[in-house]
């Protein structure tokens, strides 16, 4: 089969969920040989694609430009995209100003193509990311218009907000970039790191939350009792969604729960988290009891074993498209644990709603899966108090300064723990 110099990554928006074999094997081969955050990335990308699916023409742009782009971080740089700065986009922007010839087109062409005889989808041996002008008998020399440039950099910044938002950048370096550059506006970028964007689910809604997934195991256990244990582990890990699912050369089992012969001692072994470093995670006796407890309703005895390489988060009915069809007993990815846990928080708001608390229930709809690792984070410094260092570990900050920010909550906290304070130490004494 012959393939693309550069490899189209997202197919069509109607093909975007049912996975790639070709694709997913270049992942892969990506991952082992050094490109270590290269199958998180993609699946973050395919999820952010999937979110264009009402705007034929963001989808069509959207995709080329993250082609592209993750083309120079793979097969360019060589580099994770954790380790982009606004140097390195600098860099890239000079790779698009004055691409390889080779990798410039003429033809506007398909990604990917319909093998005849068969229901595979293969790239496009035609498709090149570049695109130049040429007339009747002369070719133009390429040229990136200003606008042209401003646009990539702009998509680029959209996708750096999407990976904040699912807490797996800490910073934009597209729109760092563009702020240095000649394109910046008087309005510069700064992270809002205001409590009123409400990071963390507040003690009274993270009741809700618990008290409504405990509920559905009770009354649907066949569906709930692995939500009941996801939502759990996240929280009391501050685990990333990309820490639990299942995703190009990663697949969460039950051995990494380990315990320390020496001490008895527990913890959650994560083999390659942000950045592609390890971490292992404290783990509480509350979590403790709430894996033996999944565990017996899997069928399996109170503890893993050093070896056992059973799934984590296990699918109910067999994957119907993907990488693992026809499978039961495989991890849930990425896409399928976040609306699972989206649907409960939902749920929960509501109840909260329906008992009166109407303005919490309004901002829970705002929070999604990856506001509980906040949650976690925020409960144990400011309710449970644990040293910041302990929990700076476990949340994998590299700096305490990270850590820090989660000693202030929201605005409301802010005042309420305000409003009675004394203008002065003196204030009652004759």
């Amino acid at each position: 089969m012959q393939l693309p110099i550069v490899m189209p990554l997202f197919d069509a928006i109607e093909y975007l969920e049912n996975g790639n074999p070709i694709v997913n094997q270049r992942i892969t081969q990506l991952s082992l040989s050094g490109i270590e955050d290269a199958s998180v990335v993609f699946e973050h990308a395919s999820d952010w694609l999937a979110e264009q699916k009402y705007s034929e023409n963001n989808y069509k742009a959207y995709r080329s430009e993250l082609t592209t782009f993750l083309h120079w971080c793979f097969d360019v740089a060589e580099q994770d995209l954790l380790k982009v700065g606004r140097k390195e986009i600098g860099k890239y922007v000079e790779y698009c100003q004055a691409p390889p010839q080779n990798l410039i087109g003429f033809y506007n062409v398909a990604q990917f193509r319909a093998e005849k005889g068969s229901s595979l989808r293969t790239p496009n041996p035609q498709w090149l990311p570049f695109r130049g002008k040429k007339t009747a008998d002369k070719i133009q020399p390429y040229v990136l218009s200003e606008s042209a440039l401003k646009t990539k950099i702009a998509i680029l910044s959209s996708f750096y907000a999407y990976l904040m938002s699912e807490d797996y950048v800490e910073k934009n370096p597209a729109q760092m970039w563009l702020n240095k550059s000649r394109f910046a506006s008087s309005k510069k970028y700064r992270l809002d790191n205001d409590g009123d964007n409400q990071l963390a689910f507040t003690e009274l809604q993270w009741s809700y939350v618990i008290s409504t997934v405990t509920k559905l195991a009770k009354e649907q256990p066949e569906t709930h009792q692995r939500s009941l244990f996801l939502i759990k582990l996240i929280y009391s890990c501050y685990l990333r969604v990309s820490e639990v699912a299942a995703r190009a050369g990663y697949s969460p089992v039950m051995a990494q729960f380990k315990r320390n012969p020496q001490t008895g001692i527990w913890s959650f072994h994560i083999p390659s988290s942000k950045g592609g470093k390890r971490r292992t995670v404290s783990i509480s006796n509350a979590l403790l009891e709430a894996l033996v407890e999944y565990r017996h309703y899997l069928g399996l005895v109170d503890y893993p074993k050093s070896n056992e390489q059973h799934p984590l988060i296990i699918r109910q009915r067999a994957a119907g498209r993907g990488r693992e069809v026809g499978c039961i007993n495989a991890n849930l990815g990425i896409r399928q644990i976040r609306e699972e846990v989206d649907k409960i928080i939902v749920l929960a708001a509501i109840s909260a709603e329906n008992d009166g608390f109407v303005e919490d229930g309004a901002q829970m709809r705002q929070l999604s899966i990856h506001n509980i690792r906040h949650t976690g984070i925020t409960h144990d410094i400011n309710i449970h108090g644990r040293p910041l260092s302990h929990v700076q570990a476990d949340a994998g900050h590299e700096s305490i300064d990270t850590t820090s920010q989660y000693l202030h909550t929201t605005q409301i906290e802010r005042h309420q723990s305000g409003q009675n304070k004394p203008l002065d130490n003196l204030q009652g004494i004759e």
